[in-house]
């Protein structure tokens, strides 16, 4: 039986490059708290949603991604969005060089291979303890080797034929890879003081190439992102 899902599907969305003094008291801050980080990049999107609005930060599309280069005492931090950004309330002293805006337009085709990077959170589920019946989520960990990094990202590739969504209900990325090709680097844990329950967010990198199998869901997950905390910079994923 053929196929009726497309073979084609274009991603267009916005990429803010800001290259940052790590050493500035704003950057600096936002390097040791992840909400901090959160509101620096939410910055640059206000008025595009009314104050308050739930989910303005997926309403407008946006994620991020950063590096950091201590010995240079530069920040890149990386900002994708629907809807352009406005970087003005970012202090000038903070900025090495203008941002950089980048107007991304691209057509996926089925079969296609391309070079990617992601930080993402990636989580297990940990019982509770309490009776099935209750149904009661259980404490969600994050993973913290390499091999079970991977694990949890090839149960979202997705081989030429399967369905978006797994039986086990992970949503699939509408590519596949060798997982045994994919490059791991565990990241340091970020986190924050802000709210009554502390923010922790284990991270992990993870480089490879992708293949597409399933256009429109792999566009789906470049739009929205990949994993938990794609408020904290994690869950972009960035095609080469």
């Amino acid at each position: 039986m053929k196929s009726t899902r497309a073979s084609t599907a274009r991603f267009v969305a916005t990429h803010s490059v800001l290259t940052l003094n790590a050493r500035h008291p704003l950057v600096a801050k936002s390097l040791v708290d992840a909400q901090e980080m959160h509101r620096t990049v939410m910055s640059g999107f206000r008025g595009w949603v009314e104050d308050g609005e739930p989910e303005a930060r997926a309403q407008m599309g946006v994620l991020s991604t950063w590096s950091v280069d201590l010995k240079a005492g530069a920040l890149v931090l990386v900002v994708q969005s629907r809807v352009p950004g406005d970087w003005s309330r970012i202090p000038r002293e903070a900025l090495t060089t203008a941002p950089h805006i980048i107007n991304v337009d691209r057509t996926f085709e089925r079969g296609e291979a391309f070079g990617f990077r992601a930080v993402v959170n990636p989580t297990r589920s940990r019982p509770s303890g309490r009776p099935p019946a209750e149904k009661v989520r259980g404490t969600r960990t994050a993973h913290t080797t390499p091999e079970h990094v991977k694990r949890w990202f090839a149960r979202r590739l997705q081989a030429a034929g399967e369905p978006p969504v797994a039986e086990d209900g992970v949503t699939r990325i509408g590519a596949t890879a060798d997982p045994e090709a994919l490059g791991i680097r565990m990241l340091p844990t970020v986190s924050s003081a802000h709210r009554a329950k502390p923010v922790r967010i284990g991270r992990a990198e993870i480089r490879g190439t992708l293949t597409v199998t399933d256009p429109e869901p792999l566009v789906t997950s470049l739009s929205n992102g990949l994993g938990h905390a794609r408020a904290y910079s994690c869950g972009l994923i960035l095609a080469r």
